[in-house]
């Protein structure tokens, strides 16, 4: 480690401590899902958790215990990776998906025998330089990907979900729709209105009409969006944890360097897992519980078989 990323690691911990110092005593421990604790269950896990690693050596290690990618990908499927991409930000802002991450997925996807990778998203901020100065787009094509334009209309396709409760009708990335393969792999973060970006949240970017979410019931909107594709694998990206400051952030002070992974089927329960590396209580972000009455998955971690790894 050179002198310059020492003093930024430090920097970036020590805001932390000052931003972990101004929440309630009861969300300032850490939370059981992110301890390095025994595994408490036999069998197959359904959920990983990883810690303390690069983001590609984590996913590898994570995807492996989940039985390998050969476990999601078929030979000649197509894939569909959704990361996080919203905001111009450099990956050390932690406003993104870490594309070190993603360019692993791809890579894993490809050797799995998957007859094409694309990634997108619905940016906030103008699309072309979202991917360029997240390092998503150079991380992608390097590993045998290809980008899709998120914000040309002409890429949405109006679908309708009976099951949804209050977005009925909505126009969806067809990229998401026609792969065989989803892979959903949002950044952890902080955010105003939906208390935190996660599994669920990220599916925002996979709808054109954004704005109707945040003008009607977003929490609801964001459960709603998962049941027009559900994931076939969720990875939750907290290598850089926005503390502070989500969704778009801007400074070093809002980022926890955590160096987590999680990946699961489930979404709800990651969510859940974030939301407690947040400070959260799972309790508070509304979409958990009006996901799991749609049978999108379960939230509280007890219920399921989870394997925590150390790199």
């Amino acid at each position: 480690m050179d002198r310059r990323e020492f003093l930024k690691t430090g920097a970036m911990a020590a805001a932390f401590v000052a931003v972990a110092s101004k929440l309630p005593a009861q969300i300032t421990t850490a939370p059981a899902e992110a301890k390095a604790d025994d595994n408490k269950n036999d069998g197959a896990p359904d959920v990983v958790v990883v810690r303390n690693g690069e983001p590609a050596e984590m996913f590898r290690k994570g995807v492996e215990a989940l039985g390998g990618m050969a476990a999601f990908v078929k030979p000649g499927q197509s894939v569909c990776v959704k990361p996080n991409i919203g905001w111009d930000r450099a990956p050390e802002l932690g406003a993104d998906t870490n594309p070190e991450l993603v360019g692993e997925i791809v890579a894993q996807c490809l050797a799995a025998g998957a007859s094409k990778v694309v990634v997108f998203d619905n940016t906030c901020d103008n699309n072309e330089a979202c991917y360029k100065n997240s390092g998503i787009r150079d991380a992608v094509e390097k590993a045998g990907g290809t980008m899709h334009p998120g914000k040309d209309s002409s890429w949405f396709v109006a679908r309708e979900c009976p099951e949804a409760v209050v977005m009925k009708n909505a126009k969806i990335h067809k990229t998401l729709l026609e792969a065989d393969v989803v892979i959903n792999v949002p950044i952890c973060k902080t955010h105003g209105g939906a208390r935190m970006t996660g599994i669920m949240k990220n599916y925002m970017g996979v709808v054109e009409d954004r704005q109707f979410m945040h003008r009607n019931n977003l929490p609801q909107c964001i459960a709603d969006s998962l049941l027009y594709r559900r994931p076939d694998l969720n990875v939750l990206d907290a290598y850089r944890v926005m503390v502070s400051g989500g969704p778009r952030g801007g400074s070093l002070d809002n980022v926890k360097v955590s160096k987590y992974l999680a990946l699961s089927k489930d979404p709800v329960v990651l969510d859940a897992m974030g939301a407690r590396l947040l400070g959260l209580d799972p309790a508070n972000v509304p979409h958990l519980a009006l996901a799991e009455k749609h049978g999108l998955g379960v939230a509280d971690a007890e219920k399921h078989n989870v394997l925590r790894l150390e790199v």
